[in-house]
């Protein structure tokens, strides 16, 4: 006798399976212990074996059908051999022909195709004695004892349930229905007898029979009236990979502070006629940032460090990293030495830099050797952010705009220029109270900044 092959039942609230694919065609030999199928759950995929070898005499079901658990899905045997009666795919389907009510009728199953359907079924006399005198087939019963075994009960609720008239529906399917007050009795269902599936819900609104249909992701494609497509390549795939291989193997942990900026306005308005006689470029908040930063590197050399190879670099020179937006992407130029270096010099430095890097004239000099990075957003609306660490360096610190905040100052109130300093690091390279001391260090001469020229 043919060997049935069942839709397994893989926990307590499976109540069904979809085939993704058959590992193996009709007529081909199998072996026991062969994958044979892969089925899909609501939680995941599972290659199903099968439980014995011979011929794989039919397909059931094939790919993309929902089969509820416990149904049989094919069979295997001998060559030749007969598939039992009652078990092809035709009689899986909905029997449906009306009554004065409007239910569905049950199919008419003979005891010998009941016998012949149960005797690998789990159920108590009662359950059985029951299906047979409501024309019932076991299969399409739920069991709720222990491992599945039905019971009288079940079989009483199941010959309640076909004879509603509530048609059997998933769950994604019901919801979608009466989030657009559809009436499921109108929708016809193409699951494992009749029942109404999410595409069949969506199928019916998109016939015209609502305004309100559910456009497909082809639909919304296609309705776009431009669609522009960007290969991820050169640049743009290089950063890619570099942010993802940071984020993956670096523990990031940011700090963010606030700072001041009064005194620093002050500085640069008094310095700006100065510097841009000297050397043509205007002075920015970037540059004094930039020194107030590699003198702090220079007093906590913790933060000024690389992993490579398990081993721990801190390096006395200071060369940090500004990085510069360019089309499809950045560059890092590198200020070398920075902390030796004047406001002058770095002004004409950073602006030099800058312009390399629009014009894509950089030299790999200038763009490698960085101990750490500035990434500044402070002239858009952006306040704070999370930098992604430029790898092999151990930190990144983030500029936000200077904007007008309240802050409390000797028991009044006033109106003050905020900045906030989002500081990433390295938690392999270094710990949270020496990121912390940096941080507060490079406050102090933002708020303080007659301390740059010590």
């Amino acid at each position: 006798m043919a060997v049935e092959i069942l839709m397994p039942k893989m926990g307590a609230t499976m109540e069904s399976g979809t085939i993704i694919r058959w590992f193996a065609e009709e007529g081909e030999a199998v072996e026991a212990g062969q994958m044979l199928l892969e089925i899909q759950t609501d939680k995941v995929n599972i290659e199903i074996e099968a439980e014995a070898g011979g011929i794989l005499l039919k397909k059931v079901y094939v790919h993309d059908d929902e089969v509820p658990v416990q149904e049989v899905i094919g069979y295997i045997g001998k060559e030749g051999e007969e598939i039992p009666a009652g078990k092809t795919a035709e009689s899986n389907q909905t029997i449906s022909s009306g009554t004065s009510e409007g239910s569905p009728v049950m199919p008419d199953l003979t005891k010998e195709q009941i016998d012949i359907d149960e005797r690998s079924i789990r159920r108590t006399p009662a359950a059985r004695h029951e299906a047979q005198k409501q024309h019932v087939s076991l299969r399409d019963v739920f069991g709720s004892g222990p491992e599945g075994r039905i019971h009288l009960q079940d079989v009483q609720d199941y010959v309640l349930q076909q004879q509603s008239s509530v048609p059997r529906v998933t769950p994604l399917a019901n919801k979608i229905a009466q989030d657009h007050a559809i009436a499921l009795d109108e929708v016809s269902g193409s699951g494992v007898q009749g029942k109404v599936k999410k595409q069949d819900v969506q199928d019916y609104m998109q016939k015209g029979s609502r305004i309100d249909a559910i456009p497909s992701l082809d639909q919304l494609i296609s309705s776009t009236e431009s669609v522009e497509e960007v290969k991820v390549e050169g640049m743009r795939k290089i950063i890619g990979e570099r942010m993802v291989q940071s984020v993956q193997s670096a523990p990031h942990v940011t700090l963010v502070s606030e700072v001041d900026m009064s005194e620093i306005i002050r500085l640069r308005k008094a310095l700006l006629p100065i510097i841009e006689q000297r050397t043509v470029y205007r002075l920015s908040y970037t540059e004094i940032i930039l020194k107030s930063v590699a003198m702090s590197l220079r007093e906590h050399p913790d933060v000024n460090a690389s992993l490579q190879d398990n081993v721990i670099r801190r390096y006395t020179d200071v060369h940090v990293g500004l990085a510069v937006a360019v089309e499809n992407g950045l560059y890092v130029p590198v200020v070398r030495h920075a902390d030796r270096k004047g406001l002058c010099e770095l002004t004409t430095i950073c602006k030099t830099l800058a312009q390399a890097a629009r014009e894509g004239k950089l030299t790999n000099e200038q763009i490698s050797g960085g101990t750490f990075t500035i990434s500044n957003l402070g002239m858009y609306a952006v306040d704070a952010f999370t930098p992604i660490i430029n790898q092999p360096e151990s930190a990144i610190l983030g500029l936000g705009r200077i904007t007008e905040k309240p802050v409390g100052i000797e028991g009044n109130v006033v109106l003050r220029p905020i900045m906030s300093l989002s500081l990433s690091f390295d938690h392999r390279v270094m710990d949270g109270v020496p990121a912390a001391a940096f941080l507060t260090a490079l406050k102090q001469k933002l708020e303080q900044p007659f301390q740059l020229l010590i």
